[in-house]
């Protein structure tokens, strides 16, 4: 099953996040490759040592290197595109090798709408993904190929956010 969360609502990861915890509730395991969010620590990347969950059955991945072209990225965005690359490749590994029930590709939908990924190489990398099994694809602007392919797509639409008003990123809200 082919689950889409875009918009430019907040909750896109954090809905995936909660999905991870409904595959850990059965038993089964649950890793996210994050596409663009960078080297700082949000809360999911010490939940599962904190639970004791083994990085077997739960394993968040930064594979991005940050917020691209904002909050002063000085990268090169060929830099931004070879890990983007490396994090596609990677899933595809993931995804052959059958340890996971859920794959969550958060902030793959931005990786293609700024242009570090193209979405026909990640529907190349996507497909024959098993029916049995859970793939995530989050962030604002999802292609409308992965609408079309997913089974499940939610919109996050944006009524009010903090942000409107100048304030920050909070913890244990945003990351």
């Amino acid at each position: 099953m082919i689950i889409v969360f875009t918009g430019n609502g907040k909750g896109k990861t954090t809905a995936s996040l909660g999905q991870m915890v409904r595959v850990l509730g059965r038993g089964k395991a649950a890793l996210m490759i994050q596409f663009i969010k960078g080297p700082w620590l949000a809360g999911e990347d010490a939940f599962g040592k904190m639970m004791g969950i083994p990085p077997e059955k739960f394993e968040v991945r930064k594979r991005g290197l940050g917020f691209v072209g904002i909050l002063g990225d000085k990268l090169p965005i060929e830099k931004h595109r070879e890990a983007a690359r490396a994090a596609l490749a990677e899933f595809v590994r993931e995804k052959e090798s059958g340890r996971w029930h859920l794959i969550a590709l958060d902030e793959v939908n931005v990786a293609v709408s700024i242009g570090l990924l193209v979405a026909a190489e990640v529907l190349e990398a996507v497909k024959d993904y098993p029916e049995d099994r859970l793939l995530l694809m989050t962030g604002r602007g999802a292609p409308r190929e992965f609408i079309d392919v997913a089974d499940l797509a939610t919109e996050m639409r944006e009524i009010k956010h903090p942000f409107a008003e100048g304030k920050k990123a909070k913890s244990t809200v945003e990351f």
